[in-house]
């Protein structure tokens, strides 16, 4: 069963580290990517999806296992709805969690999308 569920923010470091995966296959549509000298990828900044009302933070489950996470800002007056990162993890793509997940959100949060991608990330156009 799919599940999103809210990341809390002592969940943090697990959204971290699940995100170095999705930096990971970033890097080969955006060669600027690099690791640090620690070896991980910069992490992003979070704070504001525990800080304002409008940003949400959501780990993407398939029963007990983790499997990719959504961070969403929510319309406000001026911008509507907008998935700011998506990720399912490479051995669940194609099965059509990625779609499920989706419609949720379109759901949880009514009105207009604004969905971007990256040109060379034809998965994600066809998606």
């Amino acid at each position: 069963m799919l599940i999103l569920q809210e990341v809390r923010e002592n969940e943090e470091t697990k959204l971290h580290n699940l995100m170095q995966f999705y930096i990971y296959e970033f890097s080969k549509y955006l060669p600027a990517i690099m690791l640090e000298n620690n070896g991980s990828y910069k992490p992003f900044d979070l704070k504001k999806y525990w800080t304002t009302h409008n940003y949400h933070a959501y780990f993407i489950m398939l029963g007990d296992e983790l499997i990719g996470f959504a961070l969403v800002e929510s319309a406000t007056i001026s911008n509507p709805n907008s998935i700011q990162e998506y990720f399912i993890m490479a051995k669940h793509k194609g099965k059509g969690y990625g779609k499920v997940i989706a419609k949720e959100l379109f759901t949880m949060f009514p009105g207009e999308w604004e969905i971007t991608q990256i040109e060379s990330n034809e998965c994600a156009h066809v998606f």
